[in-house]
């Protein structure tokens, strides 16, 4: 005991006697933090909201119930939001039902909108609730067309723990999709011959219907087309044909309805949904990044377009190169999704050629145009220059800028030229600038009125400094080929190609191009694919002008009549010299590149003269410095003279009276003396008068 005593008296055995403890706590804690973390699950997303049943097949007219669950994982919960949508065009809610539900308190009644097919519902659960299949509510449709109808929870559905914290707990949802038919047939069994199910989407608007009973004849038949999925009918007989054509039918879903008169009574009644799409869907963007002219080899393409009626099908794709060595081994399209990743390609132009396609076959088609290149400093045809894919400059104000930075740099090099001659000139002639050549005449003056008394030493250089000023400076009747892909507007230094559809598969398209400057008109076969598919891209660049495109089939020795002509311009973007040809881009580049040389010609002609210019003007600054100081210090040694003269009078004044021509010599040299003092620096005077006094 006292052996302990001693050792926690021990300042250092103490100190680590208190800190063991400390660090195995925090240690715990730690631990304990670590395993709170990552080895016990997250509460925070259990909970599953689901609709039942999920599936299901019901007719037009009918209703059919659909409860909404969830599932707490165990958890107790005391909130729930759930926001629904459903396709109104299809359903119609007739009401949801808040009697039987696991929901205690309704924070706001049930709310439903069936033009715009939403579901609200929303309520609480005091001291919470753990259920693995509670009833929230029941909703009750009734069935409005025919189709496929999704009830699905919409993203802002919430599920809240009962832990005072607001916890959202939903984890999953569940959807229900659903059949909807018509009913069964009643009456007479109706077929199609252009439009056979019901469920699926057709581009023909002409439909063939027929019909017959199972067994035997009818006396008559009552029928109509139109708008509602279940309609009545008159009974009144229409005629005992059993066929009937309509044409020209609008896009939507339309129905017939049809009953038989058997031994004077007319029967029960069969509907028949017919669902037409004559319309291609919406126009699009097609963007591709980083952007339409890049150096990027692998672009992304985005596209994304929506349809009225049947829906988005799929979308396929085709990349058209347009130089006249690149590889085109590729398929005539290919299916892809939003954003696609093209694959490498090589450097020039190409035309990505989008379709969207709907679920009855119509398509829409987008062509965007791609450009990859080598620089982030780019010709863009006849548009103008990009620099860093930023800064575009149109091909107008390029050469405004390059003109008036070329006549301000020939203006600097005529002016630095006629700077350097005057200083040549000045050297030869010695000439003197104009203040030091008027001190010299006048000293000259004084020099001639008192004799030669006075030396002077001259020095003389011309010159004047010019600053020069710098600016930094693209056998039935065959059917003709329909045309639907067609480069339109095209460069004579693009490839021309064109595709379409033929109704037989693997049939020959003669294609006729005809130039409608000249008449001239080339034609070229192509064989369709297995889907009828066919595609053509020429061989050479075609001249510049107007030209008509249309085609023929042939199967066999039958021709079919020529297709509905389609005009398409060749724009020029390149000077031709016979069978060879220069892009404007390749000639802007040379211009650009004589621009170049002419511009650093100039600098170099206006800093060569600027420098032997300015050392000229240094050399002459220097003497001109030394003249001026010649000078002052010639008036110098003339005002000592006159002074001296000065001094001769006063001293002959103080002997003998002055005659008036002595006195006006005396007002004469006193004038002279204040006119020397102005050529005379302050410095030259103290340093003369500290001289002449000596």
């Amino acid at each position: 005991m006292e052996q302990n005593k001693t050792l926690i008296n021990n300042p250092r055995i103490a100190t680590k006697v208190r800190r063991i403890p400390t660090n195995f706590l925090l240690f715990v804690a730690v631990s304990f933090l670590f395993v709170a973390i990552s080895g016990v699950p997250s509460v925070a997303r259990a909970s599953t909201l689901l609709v039942g049943p999920s599936g299901g097949t019901f007719t037009v007219g009918n209703t059919f119930d659909v409860s909404v669950l969830l599932n707490t994982q165990g958890k107790s919960i005391n909130t729930v939001k759930a926001s629904m949508s459903f396709p109104a065009d299809k359903l119609q809610l007739v009401s949801p039902t808040a009697g039987k539900s696991i929901i205690e308190i309704w924070t706001a009644a049930p709310q439903f909108n069936n033009q715009s097919g939403r579901i609200e519902l929303q309520g609480g659960i005091p001291g919470g609730i753990n259920v693995s299949s509670g009833l929230i509510t029941t909703l009750t449709f009734r069935v409005k067309a025919v189709g496929s109808a999704t009830l699905k929870f919409l993203d802002d559905s919430l599920v809240l723990l009962n832990d005072g914290l607001g916890t959202n707990s939903l984890a999953n949802t569940t959807s229900g999709v659903y059949n909807l038919t018509l009913p069964p047939p009643a009456g007479p069994i109706v077929t199609s011959r252009t439009h056979p199910s019901q469920s699926a989407w057709y581009s023909n608007p002409n439909v063939s219907l027929g019909w017959d009973l199972e067994e035997g004849g009818a006396e008559g038949y009552s029928y109509i087309l139109n708008k509602e999925p279940v309609d009545s009918l008159d009974n009144i007989s229409d005629g005992q044909k059993t066929s009937i054509v309509y044409k020209n039918l609008t896009s939507g879903v339309h129905y017939f309805h049809i009953k038989a008169l058997r031994s004077g009574v007319f029967g029960g009644i069969t509907h028949f949904a017919i669902q037409v799409d004559i319309l291609p869907p919406a126009e699009f963007p097609v963007d591709i990044i980083p952007s339409s002219r890049t150096t990027r080899k692998q672009p992304v393409v985005q596209f994304q377009s929506t349809d009225e009626h049947s829906g988005i099908d799929h979308y396929e794709l085709k990349v058209i190169p347009l130089n006249l060595l690149a590889k085109t081994d590729q398929p005539l399209f290919i299916e892809a999704e939003s954003p696609y990743i093209l694959s490498p390609l090589e450097l020039g132009k190409y035309d990505i050629i989008v379709r969207a396609y709907d679920k009855a076959g119509n398509y829409r088609e987008i062509t965007k145009h791609l450009s990859i290149v080598t620089t982030a400093f780019n010709f863009i045809g006849s548009e103008g220059i990009e620099i860093g894919n930023v800064i575009f400059i149109p091909w107008f104000g390029f050469w405004v800028i390059s003109v008036f930075l070329m006549l301000i740099l020939i203006y600097g090099a005529l002016k630095i030229k006629k700077w350097h001659d005057f200083l040549d000139l000045n050297k030869s002639h010695k000439l003197l600038p104009r203040e030091v050549q008027k001190q010299l005449d006048e000293l000259r003056r004084y020099k001639s009125r008192y004799g030669p008394k006075t030396f002077l030493l001259l020095f003389l250089l011309g010159a004047s400094l010019l600053i020069p000023h710098f600016i930094s400076a693209q056998q039935v009747e065959l059917t003709p080929p329909l045309i639907n892909t067609v480069s339109r507007n095209i460069s004579n230094e693009e490839i021309f190609y064109v595709g379409g559809k033929t109704d037989v598969a693997e049939a020959k398209v003669i294609l006729y191009l005809q130039n409608l400057e000249d008449g001239q008109t080339i034609s070229h076969e192509v064989i369709s694919d297995k889907s009828g598919d066919w595609f053509y891209r020429h061989d050479n660049f075609l001249s510049t002008g107007d030209y008509l495109l249309w085609t023929q089939g042939k199967v066999g020795d039958q021709l079919s009549p020529p297709s509905p002509q389609v005009q398409m311009t060749v724009r020029s973007t390149a000077i031709q010299f016979g069978s060879s040809r220069i892009s404007y881009e390749i000639l802007y580049f040379i211009l650009v590149v004589i621009l170049f040389i002419i511009t650093v010609g100039l600098i170099i002609y206006i800093a060569f003269h600027a420098y032997h210019g300015r050392k000229k003007h240094m050399h002459f600054v220097k003497e001109i410095r030394e003249a001026e100081e010649s000078v002052r210090r010639g008036f110098a040694v003339l005002r000592g003279d006159i002074r001296k003269e000065f001094d001769f009078i006063q001293k002959a004044k103080l002997n003998k009276v002055l005659s008036n021509e002595e006195l006006a010599g005396e007002r004469q040299l006193l004038k002279d003396l204040q006119e020397i003092e102005k050529y005379i620096g302050k410095e030259i005077w103290d340093i003369e008068e500290a001289e002449y006094t000596k």
